[in-house]
């Protein structure tokens, strides 16, 4: 009985001391962080302890990524991107193919 209590309690305090250990990991890397864009901004380097991979993080929370615009397609509808789009006439298109195949139908009276 004693050993199965004994189990149990090591168990409980391992479970503790691994989440006391992630919770100042988190804790390290939150103030890295800081540090890294502070000195980004006083126009220090971030050096070699803080490596790469912080700078890139300091950047990322300074300038959210936004969403690309999307467009529906004239001829097809399909949605795309608005960097991979093509524009004719003030209509956009999905891809050039559709742009001129759109633009080789006869419209107005031609079209009867």
């Amino acid at each position: 009985m004693r050993q199965i209590f004994l189990l149990i309690l090591l168990f409980i305090v391992g479970q503790w001391l691994v989440k006391a250990l992630r919770r100042h990991d988190a804790h390290s890397a939150q103030r890295g962080g800081a540090r890294t864009a502070d000195g980004a901004a006083n126009g220090a380097s971030a050096g070699a302890a803080n490596g790469a991979a912080g700078a890139r993080g300091a950047g990322a929370q300074a300038q959210p990524q936004l969403a690309e615009p999307m467009i529906r397609c004239v001829e097809c509808g399909v949605h795309a991107p608005k960097s991979d789009s093509v524009s004719v006439a003030g209509q956009a298109f999905c891809c050039a193919a559709h742009a001129q195949r759109h633009s080789a139908r006869p419209s107005g009276r031609d079209a009867r």
